[in-house]
């Protein structure tokens, strides 16, 4: 039986919070099965879309590679790579970009959403970086592709470049579908339970890195909004109780109703100090593996070399096709 191919990657922007753990990188690790075979990218060209320090850009990258092993990856099933490394990515994308019509662009929420938040760099690549996403998607054959609700937008316009494309030049692209995680997919942030957990949220008490000291992590909960209610319930309206719930649920592998149990006749003090708890039991090992990974340089530098490697030997193949397939080869 073929395998499917699964493509999954990140922006090495920032330390991932606990909701990217939850609802992506711990989800990762468990694709890993033998009916799979998973690419795994560090999306370093996608951060080149605001501006950035390039000695941090080059340390961050190495630090989310470190990271995504230490969340489970195991790059002897799964290449694990740099984007950058494999340039067959860049040179898909003008192919691409040649299929893509303005109007699809210029329908793309993020760049709405970004260029409000960077209105003194609204730049080329900020406008066409969902095509470079298409082309990171449809040159490994990516049967699926997991994401969250704000980049589900993202795949449906590679569906679309791959249909396009294939119509007018021949079978070239394997059609990709979404996948979205079906629990803890949002986390809440906890200042603003009303909004997804986000490692630009300006308040730092709002979201959990996951390198985050345990003593952080349990202040941080220790100031969680909840609500007025006297009991605890997972209940519609109740966004913060709701949160710390799921975060429970999510980190101690229990059921919500299970979880409202544990809590019966308790107050929020012991709700909060109990998420905290969960949360460290869960992410300390990641940060043990993180920082045994990060300080073997020659073990991290041998993954990535050999990782780009394996993606590049796929890419090739796809880029060859779609070369000849438009009359350039």
């Amino acid at each position: 039986m073929e395998k499917k191919i699964i493509l999954s990657g990140i922006k090495p922007t920032g330390i991932p919070t606990l909701g990217n753990y939850i609802g992506a990188l711990r989800n990762w690790r468990l694709m890993q099965q033998d009916d799979n075979y998973c690419y795994y990218m560090v999306a370093d060209l996608h951060a080149l879309t605001v501006r950035n320090v390039p000695e941090e850009l080059r340390q961050q990258t190495r630090s989310m590679a470190a990271l995504l092993m230490a969340c489970g990856i195991d790059p002897e099933r799964s290449p694990l790579f740099i984007q950058s490394h494999v340039h067959q990515h860049a040179e898909l994308s003008w192919l691409l970009g040649c299929t893509t019509y303005m109007g699809e662009l210029n329908r793309m929420t993020q760049f709405k959403d970004k260029s409000a938040k960077h209105a003194d760099n609204i730049n080329a690549g900020l406008y066409t970086y969902p095509v470079l996403m298409a082309a990171d998607i449809l040159i490994y054959g990516a049967h699926q592709v997991p994401v969250g609700d704000d980049q589900k937008q993202h795949v449906e316009l590679a569906r679309n470049i791959a249909i396009r494309f294939n119509n007018a030049f021949g079978e070239t692209f394997v059609v990709p579908e979404p996948v979205m995680p079906k629990f803890g997919a949002r986390i809440m942030g906890l200042q603003d339970p009303e909004h997804k957990m986000s490692k630009t949220d300006t308040n730092p008490n709002g979201y959990i890195s996951l390198l985050d000291d345990p003593a952080v992590i349990t202040k941080k909960f220790k100031k969680a909004v909840t609500d007025c209610e006297p009991t605890i319930a997972y209940a519609e309206g109740r966004y913060g109780c709701n949160n710390l719930l799921t975060i429970y649920c999510a980190c101690t592998g229990k059921t919500m109703d299970e979880a409202v149990k544990d809590f019966e006749g308790c107050g929020y003090g012991r709700l909060k100090g109990a998420v905290a708890e969960a949360v460290i039991a869960e992410i300390e090992p990641v940060q043990r593996e993180y920082r045994r990974i990060l300080d073997d340089r020659e073990y991290l530098d041998g993954v990535l070399k050999k990782g780009a490697e394996q993606a590049a030997e796929r890419a090739q193949k796809t880029l060859d096709l779609a070369f000849s397939r438009v009359g350039l080869r």
